[in-house]
């Protein structure tokens, strides 16, 4: 493969992350998938046929939409049975290896096998901590001096609020304790495959004893496993053998249980068992903490009023500050300037631009409607049913703090109601705020911070 070839599977990768997010990339594409170019044409080989088949099952869309992005064009593309295929990232970005094993005891534990590179874990002494996430941090930390009195734990937040994070820090602190002789940290894609390619190979023994036979067993991203009945099945069984004996259990999610739907009754309750905490969207100043370290990590030297105006232009997801750093990064060294607040508007202007996304009265009633699982145009309606008036009013109160609409024009689009109306519906949420107070969410009550919470992540994320 040429200079040229191996530039262009770089691009492809780094594409390819990015419509298919880090995780999946490498689960899927990091080990024994290998990408080659020849001319304008692409080859995907697989090292074996259960693989070959998933990839190009589920990933040819990706595939052929990333090949368009990259070439200009569509190409044609060859899936290959090449069982001698190895991952070769040529430049892109490193994997992250979901799946961290302790081994039999402390000394092996803290050996990666040699034949694997690995990026190294996340630690917990390197999470920032903020008001978004302190309760989740706390419970982390507290679970792993108590491992099996706290379990399972369950974390839930929006994409790029520390869940992975957490998680990995747990694994290794748990390297750290003479207790524990073995953890796994993995992902439900992994946990799914891995018992698929079980039950293919009639390997169900070796796979349970490998996953039941461990001290902590964390799985990321469980919202993946929803409507997988047999892997659920297999899964709740797991459960069910580490809390009877006593052992800890982590689990992660993008957003509530509540919320999950596909997992079934009886794993929702087991899990809703433990200890359940949520993460929000970091806050300015733990934004502003975030990217002093990633800048720190780096050894890139970044002004605070440079540090300061990506904390307070780039909102949501974290890794979004990670890659508006390295952009601002390579503009600085491909024009060989220093990083200033001017390089920083002209190098990351659309981030900018796109960050400050316009919010308009249909984008709060489609998030509101969303959330509370009610009919689209329902706020318009006459009806004043709880059902309806409740998420009524907490669109008033939005229409009021994200856009300029004034009381008479925030009453006409919610049903032609007075200006009265809206200025009583937003004392009524800031008495719920100020109280405490919860409103009615399908079957149950929840409380309405962490109402608003969720309709305002739809709102940033469209």
């Amino acid at each position: 493969m040429n200079h040229n070839d191996k530039e262009i599977v770089s691009a492809l990768q780094t594409a390819l992350i990015e419509r298919i997010g880090q995780d999946r990339f490498d689960v899927w594409f990091g080990n024994g998938v290998c990408l080659r170019v020849a001319g304008r044409s692409v080859c995907v080989a697989v090292g074996d046929q259960f693989l070959l088949d998933r990839v190009r099952s589920q990933f040819r869309s990706d595939l052929d939409f990333v090949c368009q992005r990259v070439f200009g064009a569509s190409v044609p593309m060859d899936f290959q049975l090449a069982p001698a295929a190895a991952p070769k990232r040529n430049g892109a970005p490193a994997g992250r290896d979901l799946q961290a094993a302790v081994g039999a005891d402390a000394a092996d534990s803290r050996r990666p096998p040699n034949h694997i590179s690995r990026r190294p874990l996340a630690t917990l002494d390197e999470f920032v901590p903020g008001p978004c996430n302190c309760v989740a941090l706390t419970a982390a930390q507290r679970t792993l001096q108590r491992l099996g009195r706290l379990s399972p734990l369950f974390v839930y937040g929006p994409t790029g609020t520390g869940k992975t994070h957490l998680l990995e820090g747990m694994t290794q602190a748990a390297r750290q304790l003479r207790s524990v002789k073995r953890a796994v940290l993995m992902s439900s894609e992994q946990f799914t495959s891995y018992f698929l390619e079980a039950l293919r190979g009639s390997g169900l023994p070796s796979f349970r004893r490998k996953y039941r036979d461990v001290d902590l067993l964390l799985i990321d991203d469980i919202q993946f496993f929803s409507g997988k009945r047999a892997t659920i099945v297999e899964l709740k069984h797991t459960v069910d053998i580490l809390l009877r004996e006593r052992r800890q259990l982590v689990f992660a999610a993008d957003r509530p249980l509540a919320d999950i739907n596909g997992l079934g009754p009886e794993l929702i309750a087991r899990i809703s068992g433990g200890l359940v905490c949520g993460l929000e969207p970091p806050d300015e100043q733990t934004r502003l903490e975030l990217v002093r370290q990633m800048a720190c990590q780096r050894e890139l030297t970044v002004p605070e009023d440079v540090l300061q105006l990506l904390a307070g232009r780039i909102s949501g997801d974290v890794r979004q500050l990670g890659g508006a750093l390295n952009r601002l990064q390579a503009m600085s060294e491909a024009r060989q300037q220093r990083v200033t607040c001017l390089l920083a508007e002209d190098a990351l202007g659309d981030v900018f631009r796109a960050a400050a996304r316009i919010v308009r009265l249909p984008d709060i009633e489609t998030a509101i409607c969303d959330v509370f699982g009610i009919d689209a145009r329902s706020l318009q309606s006459q009806r004043k049913s709880k059902t309806l008036a409740q998420p009524r009013m907490l669109a008033m109160w939005l229409a009021r703090k994200f856009t300029r609409a004034a009381f008479s024009e925030i009453g006409e689009y919610f049903g032609r109601r007075s200006h009265s109306t809206v200025i009583s519906a937003q004392n009524k949420v800031e008495h719920w705020l100020a109280d405490g107070g919860k409103v009615q969410l399908g079957p149950g009550d929840c409380d309405v911070r962490d109402v608003l919470r969720r309709v305002e992540a739809r709102l940033q994320t469209g």
